[in-house]
């Protein structure tokens, strides 16, 4: 198919070569590492792929939107998966009649969460996410970055589009195979990164200078993106999104992994509102330093 695959990934050989042998339908496939301390980009390199280092400065862009600003794609089309991602060969047949039709610029895609070896069909912890799309029609926004995060990929920033935007039906399929403690230490990290760019949006209105809008009746991007600017002044949060993930979501149905999902995200997210209030904390007594009127 006429499309550019990039892998973003670091430290993953427990999951690039499943995600690789699932991408054969593409022209090309790059894999953009981060100067792996384990055997990432030799599997890769083994399984046919091309490897490119990408080594982080700071700030924007990060390593997605590095990518797709220096690497000569000559391909109409791109696809952005993760290495813990495995495309089904339904999905590339409805990517292949996408593409033949030509009627949208990009295309949502699903990404089908499973846990503790378990195929989630219930507790909404899958989402949508502009996967695929038209060369040189869409970019990664521009969520304000605290200088201190070392993250080289973008973490929940969302795809911009130039044109308009569809819906594939098939989800990917993600499953991360390393464990438990990588996955609640991967959220720790995340959090730093929240509470960043929620403190900003507290403090101005706006998650950053270049972002998804905020729309109720948006596509799912944008009316997630609305949900979160209420959610995030909501009080007891961390129980409502347990409460939302395990009863209204039924995540109970799956069982043990259901009831452990939930509580890692009602963890997070009191992990976040927790580093927001230190932010807030240590920019108000900066201001007040700054003014003169902290204490000689």
């Amino acid at each position: 198919m006429p499309l550019t695959v990039l892998v973003a990934a670091r430290n993953e050989e427990l999951n690039i070569a499943r995600c690789l042998r699932a991408l054969g339908p593409a022209e090309r496939v790059v894999v953009v590492d981060s100067d792996s301390a384990d055997a990432t980009a030799s599997i890769a390199s083994k399984l046919g792929a091309e490897v490119v280092q990408f080594d982080y400065r700071g700030g924007y862009p990060r390593k997605r939107q590095w990518a797709l600003e220096n690497l000569d794609i000559q391909t109409p089309w791109v696809m952005l998966v993760d290495a813990d991602e495995v495309v089904p060969p339904t999905l590339w047949h409805e990517i292949s009649e996408a593409i033949a039709r030509g009627k949208h610029d990009a295309f949502l895609v699903t990404k089908g969460f499973h846990f503790m070896g378990r195929r989630f069909r219930f507790g909404g912890f899958s989402h949508a996410a502009v996967v695929l799309f038209r060369t040189g029609r869409a970019r990664f926004e521009r969520v304000a970055l605290d200088p201190a995060d070392e993250h080289d990929m973008e973490v929940h920033e969302r795809v911009i589009v130039e044109g308009s935007v569809g819906r594939l039906s098939t989800p990917l399929v993600h499953e991360d195979f390393k464990g438990l403690a990588a996955y609640r230490e991967r959220h720790r990290r995340y959090a730093v990164w929240e509470a960043n760019a929620r403190r900003q949006f507290l403090h101005t209105g706006r998650w950053g200078d270049d972002t998804v809008a905020p729309r109720l009746f948006g596509n799912s991007q944008e009316r997630r993106r609305f949900l979160k600017s209420i959610a995030v002044r909501m009080p007891m949060e961390p129980l409502l999104w347990f409460v939302y993930h395990y009863l209204l979501k039924l995540g109970f149905i799956e069982g043990i992994p259901g009831l452990i999902a939930s509580l890692v995200r009602a963890k997070y997210i009191a992990d976040v509102r927790k580093r927001v209030r230190l932010l807030r904390r240590d920019k108000s007594r900066s201001d007040d330093i700054g003014d003169g009127s902290g204490a000689a």
